[in-house]
């Protein structure tokens, strides 16, 4: 069955223009999301600032709880010989935490860049692969072109 050219010039039409809009709907989506995004990301930071603040008040809370506590008891310093031992302690687990969270704060941050940078590699990586394809689609069509049709029609 031969078919006219108008024919497939319509049909290669209609199929451009279902790919035009599906790639239109598409992007128009990731539009959508990247318009609600800076929304998000102010709505979780100030989350996490307020996670930071009542845990802030927890702690001066609980200690002044606990001050007022011994304040109240009325025990002395005297009765407590191992408090410069549990401030060095503290000092230490608190100095030792702080490190600790600097480090992995770090590594997070080179995870995140790492990505980012994986994205770009990958993004790259399409296009060529794009490009490839499309040279191979055009080979493959000049390969049947017309002047090939002859050896076909038979």
């Amino acid at each position: 069955m031969l078919i006219k050219m108008t024919d497939k010039t319509t049909a290669t039409n209609n199929v451009q223009d279902i790919y035009d809009t599906l790639k239109e709907n598409l992007v128009r989506a990731v539009d959508e999301m990247a318009k609600v995004q800076p929304q998000f990301s102010q709505s979780l930071s100030n989350l996490q600032l307020d996670y930071i603040q009542t845990t802030k008040n927890i702690i001066q809370n609980a200690v002044s709880a606990q001050k007022q506590l011994v304040a109240n008891m009325k025990i002395s310093p005297i009765a407590v010989p191992y408090s410069d031992q549990f401030a060095k302690q503290t000092n230490e687990i608190t100095n030792n935490t702080m490190r600790t969270v600097g480090i992995n704060n770090q590594l997070a941050i080179n995870a995140l860049d790492a990505a980012r940078e994986n994205l770009r590699i990958y993004n790259r990586t399409v296009d060529a692969v794009t490009e490839f394809n499309g040279n191979v689609a055009r080979a493959w069509s000049s390969f049947f072109s017309a002047p090939q049709q002859p050896f076909f029609n038979k």
